[in-house]
């Protein structure tokens, strides 16, 4: 059997294709010999984070699985428009009427949804206990919301869960009321942190986080249309976040070293990442399928996930613990075509020269 380790879990956001989130989970939840540490997550990855540790602090990784099957059935069972409508997240999960696209475009959330009926409140509080979070959760959890005077990332930890923190963190501006918590307004976590692996990294005492990716990291395809057009920003946008952290970590490798790193972001040179990319899977998909209450779709994306998750228990396993599986900086910033690269701080400047030199001698 293998050795016991602890690991890290950092969730990104995506509405409906957090289900591919759910499916990793699920596979990892089954072996018993992988312990949660933290878990920072955002929006749909805040859902699935909350079910996860509700489940733990009931006792059972069996709760915890359960309760993730229930909330995403429950997600498919709301599946009517004008859910949608009045839910950012729901709203990624069901084909909305055209009255529905015209009230989002046309109208704020305010005007269209006056009461600010979330019906997401009510289908997470039925299968999450957060006073039991707050008290018996054995991970920490890191909810990021978006506060909305700022733009600033606030995370919520494990004694300052509520539902109204899991809903800032799911909460479009454009499809629903910000959230108010504590007198301050909040969005959509996206917007600022996708999920934050800076703090996992520097303030976690377990050394290895796994970061599981749902946006595709590249789509070649040019956005003409309207919506194309929309959706492409929309995950550049939500993407932004989580680049800007990978060129912290880089830059904070660079510079210093774990030899010589000191400070807050010391424990980033040392600590180790992993990686389950659904991006590929994602990508490949019909845009409507962001929209669709089909349960084969969501299954679909469970099952790719739980195929993922066991594809990098064969490998990856073993390494944690001991070693990094993943070079962030050339999986996120590659080399671009003909030899040359674009400087960033993912790319050592001593690296940039030498491929330059190596170009210029076979020319």
């Amino acid at each position: 059997m293998a050795k016991p380790v602890e690991i890290n879990l950092a969730l990104q956001g995506g509405g409906a294709h957090g289900a591919f989130t759910w499916g990793v989970l699920d596979r990892l939840l089954e072996d018993e010999t992988l312990q949660f540490g933290w878990i920072s997550a955002t929006s749909a990855g805040a859902v699935n984070a909350v079910a996860l540790a509700a489940g733990l602090a009931e006792g059972s990784r069996a709760k915890a699985r359960e309760k993730m099957y229930k909330i995403w059935h429950a997600i498919h069972q709301a599946g009517v428009p004008d859910l949608t409508r009045l839910n950012p997240f729901l709203n990624g999960l069901v084909r909305p009427s055209q009255l529905t696209t015209h009230l989002a475009t046309m109208l704020s959330p305010y005007e269209f949804n006056p009461l600010g009926f979330d019906p997401l409140r009510r289908l997470i509080t039925d299968h999450v206990d957060f006073d039991l979070i707050r008290a018996k959760s054995p991970v920490e959890l890191l909810i990021a919301a978006t506060h909305v005077a700022t733009g600033r990332a606030r995370l919520f930890r494990q004694d300052e869960i509520t539902i109204e923190a899991v809903l800032a963190s799911a909460c479009l501006p454009v499809m629903h009321h910000a959230v108010e918590i504590e007198g301050s307004a909040y969005w959509d976590g996206g917007f600022s942190a996708n999920p934050d692996i800076v703090t996992l990294a520097s303030e976690s005492p377990i050394g290895d986080t796994l970061l599981v990716m749902v946006s595709p990291r590249v789509n070649e395809h040019l956005p003409t249309t309207s919506r194309d057009i929309s959706n492409h920003a929309n995950r550049l946008t939500f993407n932004a976040p989580l680049l800007r952290d990978i060129e912290i970590v880089t830059a904070v490798r660079e510079t210093s070293g774990p030899l010589l790193a000191k400070g807050r972001l010391a424990p980033i040179c040392r600590h180790r990442f992993h990686l389950i990319d659904g991006g590929p899977i994602t990508g490949t998909l019909n845009p409507e399928t962001t929209m669709s209450p089909n349960w084969d779709v969501i299954t679909y994306l469970h099952g790719a996930g739980r195929d993922h998750a066991e594809k990098w228990l064969a490998v990856a396993r073993s390494a944690v613990g001991r070693l990094e599986t993943v070079d962030l900086a050339n999986y996120f910033f590659p080399p671009v075509e003909d030899g040359v690269q674009f400087r960033t701080v993912a790319q050592p400047k001593r690296q940039v020269q030498r491929r330059r030199m190596g170009a210029k001698r076979e020319k």
